[in-house]
């Protein structure tokens, strides 16, 4: 994620920001500009951004905005749509009668908002199923019902449309979970990311050159995929999981080793691309601490090679996680990366590259 400032009073703000603290203006994250832009109101015609390229641009609030204030994007006036790219992206949202439900699914657009925003950044095909009804995206945030012998609600994607549980919005029921399944991270942000692996996967590898080649480094996504669950939840991973995979889900299957390594590279470049736009470099005592020079940022551009962003990777985690403890908190990055874990990542940076030359 980049670094924004407000253009009134250029105060520091943030991508969720809905109002500069400083000099209260309004602010809207504008995709065209792909910035957060502080804005003045144009009478009954809607906004504009002081910025000199936004000269001439008349803009509107997403109506999810204006009506349910869980959006900050904005859209150019003339824009035949009432909703931004990534509120079109949603079909289903929960039941607001419940008043919680407005604050699961303010969670959940946030989340969502940040997974399109490095999308987009990374150059990856991202249309909803209106536009593009036959390979597009769609999410559905749905909630369990209270009905006797209702059948839970699965997070998961099947054809484009990814389903979330409106549950995992909730801090207290996510970290159950996480512990129920001795998982080191569970965040929203990282199931938007691992689903919309799989997603990806039915893009970019299924019928396409390097199918033989996933093969040959995640294994064959032709075996039965319930029966490879059956196995893992009965049997749990095998003990050196750690020395090929990244996850214990990944030992599941190769979609699902897929999809684990595909979300791990997305919390890469998101959070490549925010040191480097911080400024972060760390120059250690010793020669042999990890050392950060300067951050190489991979977003956006097709020139970084996988094994420069691994070089940055390395320290800024090991940074990170002394942080995280000097806080008294978890681990920021509680993984351990094998080779063919490092390898599986490659692929999915080299994929990411094709996709987008």
């Amino acid at each position: 994620m980049r670094v924004f400032h407000c253009d009134h009073c250029g105060n520091l703000v943030f991508f969720e920001n809905v109002q500069c603290v400083h000099c209260k203006h309004v602010l809207a994250y504008a995709p065209d500009l792909n910035v957060v832009t502080s804005l003045d109101a144009a009478g009954d015609s809607g906004w504009t951004s002081p910025l000199e390229r936004a000269e001439g641009r008349l803009y509107k609030l997403c109506q999810n905005y204006t009506n349910h204030n869980v959006c900050n994007w904005a859209l150019p006036a003339d824009d035949a749509h009432q909703m931004c790219k990534s509120c079109r992206l949603t079909r289903t949202i929960p039941a607001l009668g419940k008043e919680v439900n407005k604050h699961y699914w303010y969670r959940l657009e946030v989340a969502k908002r940040r997974l399109v925003y490095t999308l987009v950044e990374l150059k990856l095909p991202v249309k909803n199923k209106v536009d593009d009804p036959e390979r597009g995206l769609v999410f559905d945030f749905l909630e369990d019902s209270d009905a006797p012998g209702a059948t839970k609600v699965l997070t998961g994607h099947d054809g484009g449309v990814i389903t979330l549980n409106l549950s995992e919005a909730d801090d207290a029921e996510r970290e159950k979970r996480r512990w129920q399944f001795h998982e080191p991270y569970r965040t929203l942000l990282g199931h938007f990311r691992h689903e919309v692996g799989h997603y990806y996967w039915d893009r970019l590898i299924r019928d396409a050159p390097r199918l033989m080649d996933f093969r040959d480094l995640f294994g064959d996504e032709r075996a039965d995929y319930g029966l490879a669950l059956q196995k893992h939840y009965g049997q749990g991973p095998p003990p050196d999981w750690q020395d090929r995979y990244i996850s214990t889900y990944a030992t599941s299957h190769a979609w699902e080793d897929w999809a684990e390594t595909w979300a791990h590279y997305l919390h890469m470049t998101d959070t490549l691309e925010t040191a480097a736009a911080c400024g972060l470099s760390s120059q250690p005592r010793r020669d042999d601490e990890p050392a950060l020079p300067a951050v190489i940022n991979p977003v956006g551009r097709g020139d970084v090679s996988f094994d420069d962003m691994m070089k940055s990777w390395d320290p800024l985690t090991y940074m990170l996680n002394n942080l995280n403890r000097g806080l008294g908190i978890g681990d920021a990055y509680p993984f351990v990366l094998s080779k063919p874990a490092v390898d599986k990542l490659r692929f999915v940076h080299e994929t990411v590259l094709r996709c987008n030359a």
